[in-house]
């Protein structure tokens, strides 16, 4: 990389919030012109502070940054916004009931004689999104779009600025490979009109393929800065989990009497919903993992919501239960017939962020014992420790509120709720995505013992790594249609897989 003047310097940044040092002397420097990964394996390694630290979100308590060499004190995301610096975050932020266009000019409208211009609003708006080869109706409710469209209009509104530096925060979890490609190219372009773009990811293959730098923070602390093509992926991956991969090449399925006869704990009868899934026929044995793979808006959400039976109800066929025929009406009744649903989207379907840990994790067995057998506080804290040691929840303080916790925590979080029902089949909605590789270990772990104890688990992954080492049998999925089942034997590839959910060609 030709030397240049670094945009960006931190140095010595420490924070601190009681009872905890989320960063202890750490670093970054970023170059225009170049994408640099924000890189860290385990919950609290400290990514989202620092990123919070750079906009403003957090003031530091100790450290230094430098803007194009000049000291700085961003003080708010309004600061950091004047020097240029934009984020996107996983979780869209945007307003779905106002328009593409308004979303991207909110707070910063274009004004013509003290009047809103809507037309020449509407026109940028349409060139931004042509940047993101992303064609639509920017007169649309932004509630009519895909969750992956959504994220795009979030990042052109970020690009809607004299930006310096692009944050990118996990801005790949809501897209498909096609997708995927386009945001690429769209980095790529950016990059070389010289903008400095942070991107944070789980997924090494994109780090490996979009990134030119990275730093890897561990527990609150600077570990090192590296050039991504000289990095070595087993050596990242110790590196910010702090150990080596034994345990986690560990982690695979369970094949202890799977060739034996099973007996079936749920069964889907042609169950289908009217321009959501078609119908489709589906068993989950006791004591089996099976795996939902397809691509995104292929159905896997929609199928296991119908599994549920009291998230989305379907219109047609029939759902049984240890071979009795059930009419779930409500989540209640879903889970009095011993089934837990940890939904992909713990922000607005899972966690209640203003309730703490303990609350978040009592919620379903209170739900069940109902409002007239209230559980004592007592027997409260002593549920939340049990599970909160079984999962290594971080902090360990069940009276803290949830919305403080790391995305990995509020997942295990979640996980909590569910297993103490004590189910007999649990259906988890991508519980890996956004997460640290050493929670997503912990996670594909605790599936693998649970189906030791005779448990049935429905696992929905983007990841297809993740399915073929833990699930016995693979469901795919495409257009909103079971296409096949494949039993998971040794010699399953990744490729054909793949080709199964892109329709058979490659």
């Amino acid at each position: 990389m030709p030397v240049k003047q670094p945009r960006l310097v931190m140095k010595n940044i420490v924070k601190e919030f009681p009872g905890v040092k989320a960063l202890s002397d750490v670093h970054l420097s970023l170059y225009p012109g170049e994408v640099h990964a924000l890189m860290g394996g385990e919950n609290g390694a400290g990514k989202s502070t620092l990123i919070k630290v750079l906009t403003g979100v957090y003031s530091i308590d100790q450290g230094t940054v430098m803007m194009e060499g000049k000291s700085v004190h961003i003080k708010s995301p309004q600061e950091a916004q004047a020097h240029g610096i934009s984020t996107v975050y996983q979780e869209v932020n945007l307003c779905p009931n106002l328009s593409v266009t308004e979303n991207i000019f909110i707070g910063r409208e274009i004004k013509k004689n003290g009047r809103l211009a809507w037309k020449e609003m509407h026109k940028r708006a349409k060139v931004l999104l042509e940047k993101l080869q992303l064609n639509i109706d920017v007169n649309k409710l932004l509630s009519s779009y895909s969750v992956a469209i959504q994220q795009m209009v979030a990042i052109a509104r970020a690009l809607n600025v004299s930006a310096k530096i692009l944050i990118l925060d996990e801005p790949t979890s809501s897209l498909d490979r096609d997708e995927v490609n386009k945001l690429f190219s769209v980095i790529r372009k950016l990059k070389e009109e010289g903008l400095a773009i942070v991107f944070v990811s789980h997924f090494l293959d994109q780090i490996y393929e979009i990134t030119d730098r990275l730093t890897v923070l561990r527990n609150g602390e600077w570990i090192g800065e590296y050039m991504t093509e000289e990095m070595d992926r087993m050596d990242l991956v110790s590196k910010m989990i702090g150990k080596d991969l034994q345990e986690f090449k560990s982690v695979s399925k369970d094949t202890t009497n799977q060739s034996e006869e099973k007996e079936t704990f749920l069964s889907a009868e042609q169950v289908g919903l009217t321009g959501v899934i078609e119908p489709f026929q589906f068993e989950l044995n006791k004591g089996e993992i099976v795996g939902l793979a397809g691509l995104l808006g292929s159905g896997r959400t929609e199928i296991a919501r119908l599994l549920f039976g009291g998230a989305d109800k379907a219109d047609q066929g029939m759902l049984k239960v240890n071979g009795k025929k059930v009419n779930f009406s409500t989540p209640r009744q879903a889970i009095l017939h011993d089934i837990g649903f940890c939904s992909e989207n713990r922000k607005t379907e899972g966690i209640i962020p203003e309730l703490t840990v303990r609350e978040n994790i009592i919620l379903a067995i209170q739900s069940v014992n109902g409002l007239f057998r209230y559980l004592s506080k007592t027997k409260q804290a002593k549920i939340a420790d049990e599970y909160m040691k079984l999962l290594n929840i971080n902090p360990a303080n069940p009276e803290q509120l949830i919305k403080n916790l790391s995305g990995g925590n509020q997942q295990k979080v979640m996980l909590a709720r569910w297993l103490v029902t004590d189910p007999q089949l649990l259906i988890l909605d991508e519980p890996t995505r956004g997460i640290d590789i050493g929670a997503k270990a912990e996670i594909m772990k605790l599936m693998t013992e649970l189906s030791k104890k005779n448990k049935s688990i429905l696992f929905i992954s983007s990841e297809i790594e993740e399915i073929l080492r833990t699930c016995h049998r693979v469901a795919v999925l495409r257009d909103r249609k079971k296409v096949t089942e494949l039993e998971n034997h040794e010699n399953l590839t990744q490729q054909e897989l793949m080709k199964e959910m892109a329709g058979g060609g490659m």
